[in-house]
């Protein structure tokens, strides 16, 4: 059977052992340094302790390695690797190549995201020099993935939740530009979620305060069948700056909805265990709800191509789930024209009459009517959202799931006494022994009884026993501590005969294996092939490129350059673009605007109020030229 992929996000070694807890094949993680995330980093011995958790459900784990590299942190980066082999790492996520030439253990590499894998020749290339998976582009069209899969045969990962980053990965530079703070480096500051106004090249305001290149958060938990058919065996979360509470919550999602995917395609998951809530847990009944933890609201980005807008422009701010809107104002309280289940301590937040974000907590609850802390800005017809459900968050604080494999028991008599032998979900076969008298039970059914109930016992380990199998002639007697050992002395063995067994990726024969002189795509690479390193620089050439200009980390001067280019357009997201219709097909409630000159490039007209170039200018008062390329229908953004 094809196996599936679920990947989680580990922030810390609390939420990578939660992730697997709740089902997850594998996490990934940042180690102590070079990680895209460089305020998650973990110690060696935190991912060590999380490797021998993850494998005794033949989980997986990823360290991330992938942040660029300057020449003198080539070598405790290659030191770093070896480290991670060391400790049992299952794969590094890596975004530099530099790191293709140097001396590396034989551990499967992972194509970052951060590479742009956006094109069948990219992915290919990435196949031929020794990656053995890419993490696909964000912005990939399912058709698009579809090609990638008919040209290559490489694994394909890709992300179906979490934030999105709104210019390419890898090639956004806004973060380096402004303040010195690199993308690439692990240390974006994010400036696309910041507040800027729209201005016309007369100096008119076009849109003042608002977050334009803000974007909700992507799910596509709807699709997983899709993706699936077009060649995806392994689906990301993003989220490695999230917390326990996400984590377990989005994982335990995805986990329900790819299990139901997967049972109709006659495919398996890629690890063992059912994930299982203690009994704390299931005496208040835990349904997990991707609107009950962090959300900007959801996109599906452009898998289907371009269709709603997927901006986030009146808010970077988690909005959580919708309630309702207001049907009445009653003094203190108010009324939605929905009923809903809400409880003091409950956080709301809403939009004013100015667009403005505004948020309170619930104080009581009365009825039907709610009493906010603040009533100020809530009247008729707003809508209200609950970004903090205290129920729901105090339930998941106080929850500690635990994942079991299935394994069946025979116990049986031997010539010196008896034997238990374990069979678990995998196929894994140990048998226990216990070399004692045979004694006849007095009481049969009451001994047949002890011994099924105190061998089903399974502990703190991490197995559920689900058909249990007396095979002797006639009842034993057998002590409830004789079980015990028998027990313990079984399931130790099946722990041992499991970890001999686990699927490991065939070794990665390195580094001469893999050097070759596979041409690259292109002949000349820009600043944005991110070459920082010599490594780098020397990867490329032998790959014949020929002309090579350092990457803005290197201390390029990035004025007047595209710091952002994406697929992600404003004038798709205010309403104004000429190409695209509402699904009215009467166009956009905003008008329309011409565009598509001989270049492909939108031309300076002024149909739909706007007089191009346009500008983003921020609360600092910096302004960057936005240029359309209609043809490709993409933006760039000029420093």
């Amino acid at each position: 059977m094809q196996q599936v992929e679920l990947l989680a996000p580990a922030r810390d070694l609390a939420c990578g052992m939660v992730a697997i807890d709740c089902g997850a094949d594998a996490a990934y993680i940042g180690a102590a340094r070079f990680g895209a995330r460089a305020q998650a980093g973990n110690s060696l011995a935190d991912v060590e302790a999380l490797v021998r958790h993850a494998h005794r459900y033949w989980a997986r784990v990823y360290v991330t390695i992938n942040t660029l590299l300057h020449d003198d942190e080539v070598p405790e980066a290659v030191r770093l690797i070896h480290q991670c082999y060391d400790i049992g790492v299952d794969a590094l996520i890596i975004q530099d190549v530099g790191l293709l030439e140097c001396d590396l253990p034989p551990l499967p590499l992972i194509a970052s995201t951060q590479m742009h894998n956006a094109t069948p020749a990219r992915v290919a290339f990435l196949q031929q020099v020794g990656f053995q998976r890419v993490i696909l582009a964000r912005e990939l069209t399912l058709e698009q993935i579809q090609e990638i899969r008919r040209q290559t045969t490489i694994e394909l990962e890709s992300f179906v939740h979490g934030a999105l980053c709104v210019g390419y990965s890898g090639q956004c530079y806004l973060s380096y530009a402004v303040g010195g703070r690199s993308g690439n480096r692990g240390e974006c500051a994010q400036p696309c979620r910041r507040s800027y106004d729209l201005v016309d090249r007369e100096g008119q305001m076009r849109v003042r305060g608002r977050h334009l290149l803000s974007l909700r958060d992507l799910n596509l938990s709807a699709h997983l069948g899709e993706l699936i058919d077009a060649g995806i065996t392994a689906f990301k979360i993003e989220g490695r700056l999230k917390d326990r509470a996400y984590v377990m919550n989005v994982v335990s999602f995805y986990r329900q909805q790819l299990d139901r995917v997967l049972a109709g395609k006659a495919l398996s998951k890629s690890s063992s265990g059912q994930s299982e809530e203690d009994a704390h847990a299931s005496s208040i009944g835990f349904a997990p709800d991707l609107n009950k933890t962090f959300t900007r609201g959801y996109t599906t980005y452009f898998l289907r191509g371009r269709a709603e807008p997927p901006g986030a422009i009146d808010s970077p701010k988690s909005m959580g789930e919708p309630l309702g809107r207001v049907a009445a104002v009653e003094g203190r309280s108010f009324r939605l024209d929905a009923a809903v289940e809400l409880h003091s301590g409950d956080g709301l937040c809403f939009f004013d009459r100015t667009r403005t974000l505004r948020g309170t907590p619930v104080t009581a609850v009365r009825g039907r009517s709610i009493y906010p802390d603040k009533m100020e800005g809530i009247e008729p017809g707003t809508a209200i959202y609950r970004n903090h459900d205290h129920a729901f968050l105090s339930h998941l604080d106080k929850s500690h799931p635990r994942r079991r494999i299935a394994v069946r028991l025979t116990l049986e008599e031997t010539a010196d006494g008896f034997s238990l032998t374990a069979i678990d979900e995998d196929g894994n076969v140990a048998t226990g022994h216990l070399a004692c008298d045979k004694v006849k039970a007095e009481k049969p059914e009451q001994a047949l009884a002890n011994a099924g109930r105190q061998l089903r016992k399974m502990g703190d380990t991490e197995f559920a026993c689900t058909d249990l199998n007396v095979a002797w002639q006639e009842a034993r007697f057998l002590p409830f501590s004789a079980l015990n050992v028998l027990r313990r002395d079984a399931l130790e063995r099946l722990v041992a005969e499991r970890a001999r067994n686990r699927p490991v990726p065939k070794p990665v024969l390195r580094p001469t294996a893999e050097k070759n002189s596979v041409p690259y795509p292109e002949q000349r690479l820009t600043y944005r092939g991110n070459v920082l390193n010599q490594q780098a620089a020397a990867f490329y050439r032998r790959h014949g490129v020929t002309e090579i200009e350092p990457a803005p980390e290197s201390g390029l001067d990035m004025r007047g350059r595209a710091v952002m280019r994406t697929r992600y357009c404003i004038k798709h997201q205010l309403g104004v673009c000429a190409r695209w219709k509402d699904r009215g097909g009467q166009g956009w409630k905003h008008g329309r605007v011409e565009g598509g000159g001989k270049d492909g490039r939108s031309e300076n007209r002024e149909e739909g109020g706007w007089a191009e170039p346009v500008y983003l200018v921020d609360e600092d008062g910096h302004r960057y030229e936005l240029r359309f390329d209609c043809a490709a229908c993409e933006m760039e953004v000029i420093w």
